[in-house]
């Protein structure tokens, strides 16, 4: 932290040289490290948005959020498809999950291939693998493995109707 280093609380303005010399409180130094602390959490990297995708963006948006429970957060129009997202209901701030349209033949090919080699595009996290499995299962989804174990988590892969495989992951 350099000397020109400075955390407000209120009126009081906390200097490095005032930390040194021991002329403020224990939790003023504690305010002064959880401010230092989050604007470097700050330039961290992080995932906002990420894409699976998608032949049809209503077809998709109806099972994504219909079937496995999303929420949409965006849907503008660009052009002749549009930038549309869905979140998990419990982290509406976290990561949004673009529902992209396949407009690009090269990724085209790598999701059919993909699918053919029975690859997952992406992995949900979910708290119960085996009622999220019979959920599912009884609203007609497709899964080409049922739960197992992997490790130190169990996983299952769905079809999600719109040119995926998408794995199910329950940590042990």
């Amino acid at each position: 932290m350099s000397t020109k280093c400075m955390a407000k609380s209120g009126d009081m303005t906390l200097k490095r040289r005032h930390f040194k010399q021991g002329r403020i409180s224990f939790f003023a130094k504690a305010w002064l490290l959880y401010v230092y602390c989050k604007q470097q959490r700050s330039l961290l990297m992080k995932i906002c948005v990420t894409s699976v995708p998608v032949e049809d963006q209503d077809t998709a948006l109806d099972f994504y959020t219909n079937v496995l429970g999303f929420i949409k957060k965006t849907d503008v129009p660009v052009g002749e498809y549009k930038w549309l997202t869905v979140v998990s209901p419990q982290e509406q701030s976290g990561v949004e999950l673009l529902l992209e349209p396949m407009a690009f033949e090269p990724a085209k090919q790598y999701q059919n291939a993909l699918k053919e080699a029975g690859i997952p595009w992406t992995s949900f996290a979910v708290d119960d693998i085996n009622k999220e499995y019979q959920r599912l299962s009884e609203l007609g989804v497709h899964f080409s493995i049922t739960p197992r174990e992997a490790g130190n988590v169990m996983i299952a892969v769905l079809d999600d109707t719109c040119g995926n495989f998408i794995q199910l992951m329950q940590q042990l």
